[in-house]
């Protein structure tokens, strides 16, 4: 697996390198800034991208930027987007184009080497992968009208599951249930989501994330 890094702070940058190095992992570029992150991309053309949200010279967006322009233009790269907190509208945003592998995860992640590898990997197998905190912010949101009220709390825990990018296997154990009755609740989901077998299980399983966190 080949990976471009772009982080402002070169303390974090570099320590990310070597921990994916140490890894195993490819590093073709390590950049400060968004736009040094699109010619990195363009030149090495890796599986999967890390970049910061805010980076230089606004420090407001211009990762995320970035991010979508990559998705865009490159839709084979995997994006994995890294904050210092939850931004629910940027993730929202990220998550908008079904293209391609995309994962928003905050930085105390980075932590935990074998799970941020995991998530890469499957950013990078063109998965999506979001931080259990993204997912909680959009389950606690303020009342509005919901699309996902008709789901039972089980079946909200599966779809929060799914969001954070996790298989059938990964659901049914994190949930201690069967195999077969997380496809049952997934099943569900989609006839309560009007999502037609017509679109393809895999196709409808990103239309309910979408669905899920833009409720």
């Amino acid at each position: 697996m080949r990976v471009v890094i772009a982080e402002d702070s070169a303390l974090l940058r570099q320590g990310i390198v070597l921990l994916l190095t140490e890894a195993d992992i490819e590093v073709a570029a390590a950049v400060g800034d968004g736009e040094a992150l699109l010619r990195a991309v363009e030149e090495h053309r890796p599986d999967v991208c890390v970049t910061d949200v805010r980076m230089p010279p606004g420090f407001v967006d211009e990762g995320l930027r970035a991010a979508l322009a990559i998705r865009a233009q490159w839709p084979g790269t995997g994006v994995l987007v890294l904050s210092q907190y939850v931004e629910e509208r940027y993730a929202s945003e990220l998550i908008g184009d079904q293209s391609g592998g995309v994962g928003y995860l905050l930085k105390d992640r980075v932590d935990d080497v074998d799970d941020f590898v995991a998530a890469l990997e499957r950013v990078a197998g063109g998965e999506t992968v979001l931080d259990p905190e993204v997912v909680k912010q959009f389950l606690t949101r303020g009342n509005r009208a919901n699309p996902l009220s008709e789901l039972t709390a089980r079946e909200r825990e599966v779809l929060a599951l799914m969001a954070e990018g996790q298989s059938n296997a990964g659901i049914a154990d994190a949930l201690t249930v069967s195999h077969s009755a997380v496809g049952k609740h997934i099943n569900n989901i989609f006839m309560k989501l009007d999502l037609p077998p017509a679109d393809g299980g895999g196709h409808r399983r990103v239309q309910a994330v979408l669905r899920y966190l833009g409720a």
